[in-house]
């Protein structure tokens, strides 16, 4: 597409009316997946393992499925045999045997909630009545739930026939499920030659996405194979394929509605209770409704992985990076993850090392299966590069923001694969943090000030969209992407900045499977990006057919007719407006509409650059934070206040990360922290207003230079606030969560 203009010509693009469902959402008219009910449904519940692990010896189900009120009972067994590969048509990519044994265990139990069984009645009271009538019969076997216990010689096998994939020569199963390396050059050799050196190991705790709407569903599966689903996901076509594969089912017999969604932050991107409660249904011949309660998303969903980071990092007396060896060890719970793939990009992407060599493990753990979270991989990657980095400043004596200008890619350098960078603004974000006045401003006593730069990779992928113009001239814009961030707004802006009309004449619906062409879920950054080309794309083609039926209606001569400002302009002044040609489509051969399908390899990654002060309270160790400045590279805003919306959201998420937040587990392998009481996000009261600063330096592969923004805000804040905390108390911290245990117990130690 064309390359983007420059901000300043744009007449809707920058701006910031108000979002189209906005009015929907806070007056409670909005229909969540917990709000909707099919006449006649069922209530569904599932029975969940006691057990972090376990062999399940035998299940009887049968005084449940006796008991008056009950209609179906499943288990494992109900499932259809997995067959691995890819799901008819490509919506899923990844072999559904993990998916669907995520979703019922079959054979073992690999955590504690791990469904085994499932039953449908008339009444939710009817349906958990029934579940303690099932008998489950386990046989108990050791468990592991850290990454240490994992890798031990001696560990318990997950997955006894899981050799490692990507490690040459590996014969011996193990928990280790696979392994990846990201290298250019040769760092071990250049390490010798490194005037100044910094090595240590970081970690991290699984947490978990904290959305406040838990997962629920309804399916209804009709005697005739023809089914239906509503639930609240990312990704209501990944639904559609997930279930539909997993039920070995054709995906055309599918069609999913999407609901609004109430949060996800790549929680909701795969199955859980979807597979289930269709199958529920075409036992019971219902509709069936299945919800969770709190604890079942904490224990039964994919929280981010913890991590394990080895680092060294290299450099000459001026501050120059000559070489990083890393490596390390992604936690993914009961399953084989993914994240050990972006996590390696992350360490390569942000700086100029031309001797690296990252090697990363996925490690598998009784433990619920691990998943996205908002860049997922990234944020304790970035911490403990972010974290070298200060440690390198200190011993070398500059200042940390002058260390990341002077080693911080340019465009041209190599990204993470080695396809150089475009048009990237991360030096533009270090420079803009080095001039901002909270850099320089004085702290107090026990207080401490960190900085931590960031990439994210981005992604564009398959999206679909259509415009169709109302017989007034008003515009229907219909896309296939969930919106979690405010992306009606931004396909609004986009069609009515291409098309020349006012904002209020757009209206944006998000389309069921059945209704509009396949688009990827909302995730990894795209929507903006790739379904806004869709959406533009459209728009394009109906300005076509607008300047074709207007050259008619004119009597015009082909190629003299212009589109401006929602009007179409012939020779010797003559004009008509949207609503006047689109009103005349009987004339023509019917109404005005066009549909539009990409899959945009041209998106940019985004960079960051986050400051944060922290105050601790030495008697205690309480950290607080007193002020926090984001920076970030956003291409070019669409809609200002969502950006930042996007910008000041990650920087929460990703401070309760560093300070507060961590799955316990007791000796059983229970979570003892499954609900917000004790499992502690921050709230407002615990945050200052946080800072935002956009960079606009835009994308040329997208016409109105739009880059991804979503993800790259929650990369910064582990490193960001470790190392505020760290410079406060005059002791490197290198192992989130930063507790006020830790930070006493840190501070009493020194000397």
């Amino acid at each position: 597409m064309n390359a983007p203009e420059s901000t300043k010509t744009f007449k809707l693009v920058g701006t910031r009316p108000v979002r189209p469902d906005g009015i929907d959402k806070v007056t409670g008219r909005a229909i969540y997946g917990p709000d909707f009910v099919a006449s006649g449904m069922l209530h569904g519940a599932i029975l969940r393992s006691p057990h972090a692990h376990a062999r399940i010896v035998g299940i009887d189900t049968s005084k449940a499925a006796s008991l008056p009120g009950v209609k179906a009972v499943i288990t494992g067994a109900d499932f259809p045999e997995q067959k691995i590969g890819e799901v008819a048509g490509g919506e899923v990519s990844s072999s559904l045997t993990d998916v669907a044994r995520n979703c019922m265990a079959h054979g073992k139990v690999l955590y504690v909630g791990h469904a085994v069984a499932a039953v449908a009645a008339t009444s939710l009271e009817v349906a958990q009545a029934a579940l303690a009538l099932i008998v489950v019969e386990y046989d108990v076997l050791p468990h592991v739930i850290t990454i240490a216990e994992a890798l031990a010689a001696d560990a318990p096998l997950l997955h006894e026939g899981m050799i490692t994939k990507g490690l040459d020569g590996a014969t011996k199963p193990s928990n280790l499920s696979a392994g990846f390396t990201l290298a250019r050059g040769d760092a071990a050799a250049a390490m010798v030659d490194a005037e100044v050196v910094v090595s240590s190991r970081f970690t991290t705790s699984l947490v978990h996405q904290g959305y406040l709407e838990p997962h629920a569903c309804v399916a209804t599966w009709n005697a005739d194979g023809q089914a239906q689903m509503w639930c609240s996901s990312q990704g209501h076509y990944e639904m559609r394929g997930f279930t539909a594969g997993i039920l070995q089912m054709p995906v055309s017999d599918l069609r999913v509605y999407p609901l609004e969604i109430g949060g996800g932050f790549g929680g909701k991107t795969t199955v859980y209770l979807e597979p289930v409660t269709m199958l529920l249904s075409k036992q019971s011949g219902r509709p069936v409704r299945l919800a969770m309660n709190r604890q079942e998303v904490f224990t039964a969903t994919n929280p981010a992985a913890a991590s394990h980071i080895d680092i060294t990092l290299g450099a000459r007396a001026d501050g120059t990076f000559v070489a990083m060896q890393m490596e390390f060890w992604n936690q993914s719970g009961a399953f084989a993850g993914n994240t050990i793939y972006s996590s390696a990009a992350t360490a390569m992407g942000a700086y100029r090392v031309a001797d690296a060599h990252v090697q990363g493990w996925d490690v598998v753990t009784n433990t619920p299966k691990c998943g996205s979270y908002r860049a997922p991989g990234a944020p304790p990657i970035a911490m403990a590069l972010e974290g070298a980095i200060d440690e390198l400043a200190l011993k070398l004596g500059m200042d940390a923001i002058d260390l990341r200008i002077k080693n911080a890619v340019r465009p041209g350098d190599p990204g993470p694969m080695g396809i150089p960078h475009g048009k990237i603004g991360y030096v533009e974000c270090l420079e803009a943090a080095k001039a901002h006045p909270h850099w320089t401003a004085p702290l107090g006593p026990n207080q401490g000030r960190g900085v931590a730069g960031a990439f994210w990779g981005n992604y564009g992928g398959p999206s679909t969209a259509s415009v169709a113009l109302g017989a007034d001239g008003t515009v229907m814009v219909t896309t296939g992407s969930p919106d979690i961030g405010g992306s009606r707004a931004s396909m609004a802006i986009m069609a009515a900045e291409t098309l020349g009309v006012a904002y209020d004449t757009v209206r944006v619906a998000i389309a069921d499977t059945g209704s509009l062409g396949y688009s990827m879920l909302t995730g990894g950054s795209r929507v903006t990006f790739a379904t806004g080309k869709a959406v533009i794309g459209a728009c394009r083609k109906v300005i076509d057919t607008l300047l074709e039926r207007a050259t008619v209606l004119l009597g015009a001569e082909p190629g003299t007719v212009t589109w401006a400002d929602g009007v179409a302009h012939g020779p010797n002044g003559a004009s008509l407006s949207i609503g006047a040609i689109a009103g005349k489509f009987h004339q023509f051969s019917g109404p005005v509409s066009a549909e539009e399908s990409v899959n945009p390899a041209d998106f940019l990654p985004g960079f960051a650059v986050h400051i944060c002060d922290t105050e601790i309270d030495p008697e205690t160790g309480h950290v607080s934070v007193t002020r926090y400045t984001a920076i970030q590279d956003v291409g070019t805003a669409i809609h200002p206040d969502y950006v930042e919306g996007q910008m000041q959201g990650g920087a929460a998420q990703g401070i309760g990360w560093a300070l507060n937040e961590a799955y316990v587990f007791d000796a059983q392998g229970r979570m003892d922290n499954s609900g917000f009481l004790d499992y502690r996000m921050p709230v407002c009261s615990d945050l200052p207003m946080i800072d935002t600063v956009m960079i606009e330096v835009p994308n040329p592969g997208h016409p109105y230079g739009v880059k991804g923004v979503g993800e790259p805000p929650i990369v910064p804040p582990l490193g960001a606030v470790a190392n505020a905390v760290s410079n406060a108390i005059g002791v490197r911290m290198r192992d989130l969560p930063l507790s006020p245990e830790r930070i006493w117990s840190a501070l009493m130690a020194k000397p």
